[in-house]
């Protein structure tokens, strides 16, 4: 069954930025505290300007999961925890993919589920940084959907 995508409003910032930390805090235990802390801010008041959203609802219209995309480059795309495994993360690339053009993106190494995740989709590993775009000690795999 295919997922309702909406748009998200600049009112619901707050429960984006509350998807994201709890999907980071079940997903990326390779990331410190205080780098969960940097980002917020930063993610609140900065990069959600920055990319077109789209998210997933649950009954009670609630945000369960979201993608943000900028220049072809799927920039964020984050499920919180409780709805994983229930293909919201592939409806948001499915859609990323033919309505928003995205045919790169950027995942921590470390992040082995996503790493995977894209390469299901064929996504592949273009080149590599040694740290993240902020300049952290996090390796970056910069990947290229080839189908």
């Amino acid at each position: 069954m295919k997922q309702k995508i909406d748009i998200i409003n600049t009112s619901e910032y707050i429960e984006v930025v509350n998807v994201w930390e709890a999907s980071v805090r079940a997903t990326h235990d390779f990331l410190k505290e205080e780098d969960i802390e940097y980002f917020k801010p930063l993610i609140l008041n900065t990069y959600l300007d920055a990319v077109e959203l789209r998210c997933i609802r649950n009954d009670t219209k609630k945000i369960v999961g979201f993608v943000g995309v900028a220049e072809q480059n799927l920039e964020m795309l984050f499920i919180y925890p409780d709805y994983r495994g229930q293909k919201i993360g592939t409806s948001l690339l499915d859609y990323s993919i033919e309505h928003l053009n995205v045919r790169k993106v950027d995942v921590n190494e470390q992040n082995e589920q996503a790493v995977g995740f894209y390469k299901h989709y064929g996504f592949e590993v273009i080149s590599r940084s040694e740290l993240d775009a902020s300049g952290k000690p996090y390796p970056t795999l910069h990947m290229e959907l080839k189908k």
